[in-house]
C-alpha cells in the first residue's frame, strides 16, 4: 500500500464543491421527484421549480424506465490504484514549500475530463492509471521549479485547470511507467492588473471564467468571452484549446481576444518582450501556444482584451418554420453581418426538447398566454411541431445600437418565415444552456448515455451535414442493437462569414445493449467521418486531445502532424509534458 505523502494540502472548489463523478457543482443536480422533475440547489434559473414535462420526454424520446435506476458507486468503493512514487521529486516540492500529496481522492479528481468514457468509468468502472502526484503552484516561479525538477528526476507533468475536457485530454497514458503529476492550477487565479488606458487585463492561467467575469465586471469590463464552461473552465484552459465562447460575434474567439502569454516549457519560459496589438515577426510563436493542449508547456500567465460592459443587454427569439429557414436566414445575417453577440439556432428535436424543459406555470394568466401563443404559431400562422425550430439572440451595446440591431435582425427574419417569439423565451433559452449541461448525469441515473461534439462548416455544406449526420447517428445506433428511440439532434452556434459552427447531441438508452460504451463509440466515429466527409472540420472549439488525434492527418496532414511533432522533440525532448494530446511522443531514453 502506497504511503501517504502531502505537504500544505490547499482546500480549493474542485475537491470542496464540486461532484467527483458528474457535472457541475454538487448541490446542483436533476431529481425525479413523483411526476416531475426538479433542478437541486438555488444557483440556477430552473433550480427548485418543477419541470413536469421532462419526466415524460425522457420516458418518450429515450424510452427510459424510471422505476429502474444505476445509482454509480461511492467514492470510497472506487479501487484507486496505487501511486508511482518519485522520492525524490517528493523531496524537491517540500524542500521548496510547494504543496502536494499523492492521496487516492486527489488524485482520482484529476485524472479525468467529462466525455462519456469519464463519466461510466467514475460511476460503475475501476480506473486504470492515475496521476501519482498532485501538485499546487501558486505562481510561475513556482511552475518553473516545478518543470525543472520534473526534467531532473524524469516525471512527466499533465496540466489541469477547469477539468471540462470532452477530448480525454487529462486521461494518463496506460503505459506511462513514470511518476505523473497532475499540475493543479487552481490556486494560479488572481487578476495580476487591469490597464484603463490599452483596455488589457493580465492574469494568472488557473483563473475560472466566471471569477474573471465577475471581477472585471465590478471594474466596469468584460472580456466578452463565454464557452458553455465558463463557470468552471479556466483563462489557461481556453487558450490550450483555442475556446471560443457564446459571444463570439462580438466579442472574438480567444485567439481574438489574446494580446500576451507566457508559457513554461521544459527548455524555459517563452513570452514575447513586449505586449503590442500585432506584430510581424516571422510566425506567430502564440499560434502554436493557442492549441497546444499541455502537450508543448503549461500556459502560467495571460493579456486578454477588455471591453467597456455594454450598455444595454438584451434577449430575444425567433421561431421558424423549419431548420432549412432557419440556416438560410443565418446565412444572410453572416452576409449582411449582422448578428449579434449570440445567435444560435435549434433543430426541431433540440426545440422540442427545449419545451421539455419548461417549468410549471403558475397562474391562469401565464397559462393562457402560453396557450394562445402556441395556437398563433401552429393554427394562424401555420407552423407544424414536428418541423419548426427556434433561434436565441443576445444583444449588446448602446440603447441605440440594441434597437437598431434588434429591428434589423427581425425584419430579415420575416423574409425567411421568422417570427418574433420573445425577449423571455430568448432569456430563458439562453440561460438554460448553464443548467442543461446536467441533464446527462439525470440520464446515465437510468441507463442512457448521451454525449455531444461540435464541428465547423461552410455554409453551403451546413444542412447536407446537419441532415446526413443525424441520420447517420440513427441509422448506426438501430445496426447495433439500440432497440429505443436514439436521439440525434443539431444547433448551429456561432455564425462566420465563411460559414459556422454546428453542435451535435447523441443520446440513447443503453438498457439492454450488451456493451453500451462500444456502441456510443461505434457511432460517434462513424459520424465524426461523416463530418469530415461533408466537410466539416475535426473540432470547432473543444480540442483534438487523444480522442480526436486519429483524425488529424486527415486534417492538416502528414507533414502538418511532422511539424508539430518535430516542435514536440525539439521544445521537450525528455517528454516531460507526455500526455499524449495531439501527436504520439516518444518516450524518454532514460
Amino acid at each position: 500500500m502506497t504511503l501517504v505523502q502531502e505537504y500544505n494540502v490547499p482546500r480549493t472548489y474542485r475537491d470542496e464543491n464540486l461532484k467527483w463523478n458528474g457535472w457541475g457543482y454538487n448541490d446542483s443536480k436533476f431529481e425525479v421527484r413523483d411526476n416531475s422533475v426538479v433542478l437541486t440547489g438555488d444557483r440556477y434559473e430552473l433550480s427548485n421549480k418543477a419541470l413536469p414535462l421532462l419526466k415524460p420526454w425522457f420516458e418518450q424520446n429515450l424510452g427510459i424506465d424510471i422505476t429502474h435506476t444505476l445509482p454509480s458507486q461511492n467514492l470510497a468503493d472506487v479501487k484507486v490504484p496505487h501511486a508511482i512514487d518519485n522520492q525524490n521529486f517528493i523531496d524537491f516540492l517540500r524542500s521548496h514549500g510547494i504543496s502536494f500529496s499523492n492521496a487516492p481522492n486527489y488524485r482520482l479528481i484529476r485524472s479525468h475530463g467529462h466525455t462519456v468514457h469519464d463519466m461510466l468509468m467514475l460511476r460503475y468502472g475501476t480506473p486504470d492509471r492515475l496521476p501519482d502526484i498532485v501538485v499546487w503552484p501558486v505562481s510561475e516561479n513556482d511552475v518553473e521549479k516545478i518543470v525543472e525538477a520534473a526534467n531532473q528526476h524524469d516525471v512527466v507533468i499533465i496540466p489541469i485547470g477547469g477539468g471540462t475536457s470532452v477530448s480525454n485530454a487529462l486521461n494518463c497514458p496506460s503505459d506511462e511507467k513514470r511518476t505523473i503529476c497532475s499540475l493543479d492550477m487552481s490556486l494560479m487565479n488572481k487578476i495580476i492588473y487591469i490597464d484603463d488606458v490599452n483596455l488589457t487585463c493580465r492574469a494568472q492561467a488557473g483563473i475560472v471564467g466566471q471569477e474573471l467575469e465577475q471581477q472585471l465586471n465590478e471594474k466596469g469590463y468584460t472580456c466578452g468571452h463565454e464557452p458553455d464552461s465558463i463557470e468552471f473552465s479556466t483563462l489557461g484552459g481556453w487558450i490550450s484549446t483555442r475556446a471560443s465562447g457564446m459571444k463570439k460575434n462580438r466579442y472574438g474567439n480567444i485567439e481574438d481576444l489574446l494580446v500576451h502569454v507566457n508559457f513554461v516549457t521544459s527548455k524555459g519560459l517563452i513570452r514575447r518582450s513586449c505586449q503590442v496589438p500585432r506584430l510581424s515577426s516571422g510566425p506567430d510563436i502564440q499560434q502554436i501556444i493557442l492549441g497546444s493542449e499541455g502537450t508543448y508547456g503549461v500556459i502560467t500567465e495571460a493579456t486578454i482584451k477588455l471591453f467597456p460592459l455594454p450598455e444595454v443587454k438584451k434577449y430575444g427569439s425567433i421561431a421558424f418554420p423549419n431548420f432549412h429557414s432557419g440556416v438560410e436566414f443565418f446565412r444572410e445575417v453572416a452576409r449582411l453581418r449582422i448578428q449579434p453577440a449570440s445567435l444560435r439556432l435549434v433543430d426541431n428535436e433540440q426545440f422540442i426538447m427545449g419545451q421539455s424543459l419548461k417549468v410549471a406555470v403558475d397562474s391562469f394568466w401565464k397559462d393562457l398566454v402560453s396557450k394562445i401563443s402556441k395556437i398563433y404559431i401552429t393554427k394562424w400562422k401555420g407552423f407544424k411541431i414536428d418541423e419548426m425550430c427556434a433561434a436565441t439572440c443576445v444583444f449588446e451595446g448602446t440603447n441605440e445600437e440594441v434597437e437598431d440591431h434588434s429591428k434589423k435582425l427581425y425584419t430579415l427574419a420575416e423574409k425567411f418565415g421568422g417570427i418574433a417569439a420573445g425577449e423571455e423565451n430568448g432569456r430563458y433559452g439562453y440561460r438554460l444552456t448553464f443548467a442543461i449541461a446536467y441533464l446527462r448525469d439525470l440520464g446515465m441515473e437510468y441507463g442512457a448515455l448521451g454525449e455531444s461534439f461540435e464541428t465547423s462548416v461552410p455554409w453551403d455544406k451546413v444542412e447536407k451535414l446537419c441532415a446526413n449526420v443525424k441520420q447517420l447517428m440513427v441509422r448506426k445506433g438501430k445496426e447495433l442493437g439500440v432497440t429505443h428511440p436514439l436521439l440525434a439532434t443539431c444547433r448551429v452556434t456561432q455564425v462566420y462569414d465563411a460559414g459556422a459552427c454546428v453542435y451535435f447531441y447523441l443520446g440513447f438508452n443503453g438498457n439492454g445493449v450488451p456493451d453500451p460504451l462500444y456502441v456510443y463509440d461505434s457511432i460517434e466515429v462513424a459520424a465524426r467521418d461523416e463530418i469530415i466527409a461533408c466537410g466539416g472540420s475535426i473540432s470547432h472549439h473543444h480540442g483534438i486531445g487523444k480522442l480526436r488525434k486519429q483524425w488529424l492527418p486527415a486534417t492538416i496532414g502528414e507533414i502538418g502532424v511532422s511539424l508539430l511533432q518535430s516542435i514536440k522533440n525539439e521544445i521537450d525532448p525528455k517528454n516531460v509534458f507526455a500526455n499524449n494530446n495531439l501527436v504520439d511522443t516518444h518516450k524518454s531514453k532514460l
